[in-house]
């Protein structure tokens, strides 16, 4: 099954603390390892971004900034047995910013992939 896991974060001032931008690129690999880990990326703020709405049958896009208090900061793409197993990684990943960079605050979605 693979699921795409998408983050959100109000960042605190300045860099990510060097130790945990290691830590994260350790977690990546043995991730990639275990065969679990398919893609991942950060993403630019929303103000490169657009939004496309459908209302009322109009279509509208719209550039970003949007007006959401966090931004969606990166993704990861996971090929795992279970809903559980996604939920691990990520856990996982969220543990080391929380326990990293003091001030972090964020959110993770764990999302299955719809395969036919």
């Amino acid at each position: 099954m693979r699921y795409l896991v998408l983050l959100e974060a109000t960042n605190p001032a300045g860099p990510p603390p060097p130790d945990l931008m290691a830590a994260i690129m350790k977690l990546g690999e043995e991730a990639t390892a275990a065969g679990a880990l398919l893609d991942t990326a950060g993403l630019l703020p929303s103000a490169a971004g657009a939004k496309i709405t459908v209302t009322g049958g109009e279509l509208a896009a719209t550039d970003g900034p949007f007006a959401e208090t966090k931004e969606m900061i990166s993704y990861a793409l996971y090929e795992v047995r279970s809903r559980e197993e996604a939920v691990e990684w990520t856990n996982r990943f969220m543990r080391l910013h929380r326990d990293l960079w003091e001030g972090w605050a964020g959110e993770a979605r764990v999302l299955q992939v719809m395969t036919f």
